[in-house]
């Protein structure tokens, strides 16, 4: 292993080093972790980033960039230690989790996947003295009480989903084993994240992706929100690159650790609909709110992140009209060629 940093100084404050080195991905199989693991294989080698998930029959260990593999229960502690050891690892980028429409369905499988296996990924990082954990929150934190525009670093958390309630956990949990165990533990809260290469998981956000697919496919998509409903958005490639500035972030710069807040752009989807007609004329959106309405409207309109951008360096690049311009271009290739779902 390169490097250690599961050290204090004499302030009792986490003292980071800055090499990484072998990576372990959990949920390496969904929506972010499946861009996210290509992306760190590209920077670090393929064989130098060990993906995992539930699934057996994985995508991230096939293709020019497959790697290793590892099939992992992350709620049994007893499989992290095995897979870290096995592999070496020194950093993990924790992003296996029960997202907040299925979560809803399960509550108590959302806790013991989101919670258990948190607790895992920090146990062994005490444990393994591994050099890093980074663990995604989400706006789910946020629900009534707390400011929906420019909603800020520190406010009222009172997520009203127990895929929120989990990652206000998760962030608290974070910061504890920074000034309690010294770990390198960080985090961001991912806004909707919308990919032209992987469909959704399962969020309440799901319908910015649905829809682009639906535009492309039928002219016609049924939304599950109301028109004027207004959510924080992020487009895959800042996503990915705002994960990677984060993990790579010299430690002793960072003021805050589980949870920052990462925005990109905002819209209703009325904003979406028109963007999308500007190449796709014609297109309609039939409004039919379920029981998803209520979550989105718990959550921010809009973030403000300048804790990210000062501490880190946080600057997306696209926008709303430049990500439609590009997701319809690259699905509308993979329409033709008869893929559109892969």
């Amino acid at each position: 292993m390169d490097a250690c940093i599961r050290n204090l100084d004499r302030k009792g404050n986490a003292v980071s080093g800055t090499t990484i080195s072998r990576i372990l991905v959990t949920g390496s199989e969904g929506q972010i972790g499946s861009e996210l693991t290509l992306e760190l294989r590209r920077r670090y080698g393929a064989e130098n980033v060990v993906a995992s998930d539930i699934r057996t029959d994985p995508k991230t260990s096939q293709g020019e960039l497959g790697g290793p593999y590892e099939v992992m229960d992350v709620a049994d502690p007893a499989v992290w230690r095995e897979v870290c050891r096995k592999h070496d690892i020194d950093t993990v980028v924790h992003m296996a989790a029960i997202l907040s429409a299925t979560g809803e369905k399960n509550p108590l499988l959302a806790w013991q996947v989101n919670i258990d296996g948190l607790i895992n990924a920090l146990e062994t990082a005490r444990e393994l003295e591994l050099t890093r954990v980074l663990c995604p929150s989400s706006i789910a934190v946020f629900g009534p009480g707390c400011p929906r525009e420019n909603t800020p670093q520190e406010t009222t958390l009172k997520p009203t989903t127990m895929y929120g309630v989990t990652k206000v956990c998760g962030e608290l949990l974070c910061d504890y084993y920074v000034h309690r165990f010294g770990i390198d533990a960080r985090g961001l809260r991912y806004p909707g994240i919308i990919s032209s290469e992987t469909l959704p998981g399962g969020g309440t956000t799901d319908y910015a992706v649905d829809i682009y697919y639906k535009a492309i496919e039928e002219g016609c998509y049924t939304c599950f929100v109301r028109e004027d409903t207004r959510l924080p958005m992020m487009y895959m490639p800042d996503c990915i690159k705002g994960t990677i500035d984060l993990l790579e972030a010299d430690f002793h710069k960072l003021q805050h650790h589980g949870d920052f807040n990462i925005g990109s752009m905002s819209f209703t989807v009325g904003e979406l609909a028109t963007s999308i007609r500007r190449h796709v004329p014609g297109f309609e959106v039939i409004y039919a709110p379920d029981e998803r309405q209520a979550i989105a409207d718990s959550w921010p309109a809009s973030l403000d992140d300048s804790a990210a951008r000062a501490e880190w360096g946080w600057e997306p690049s696209f926008d709303l009209d430049s990500m439609t311009a590009d997701m319809l271009e690259k699905l509308s290739k993979r329409h033709a060629e008869g893929r559109l779902y892969g």
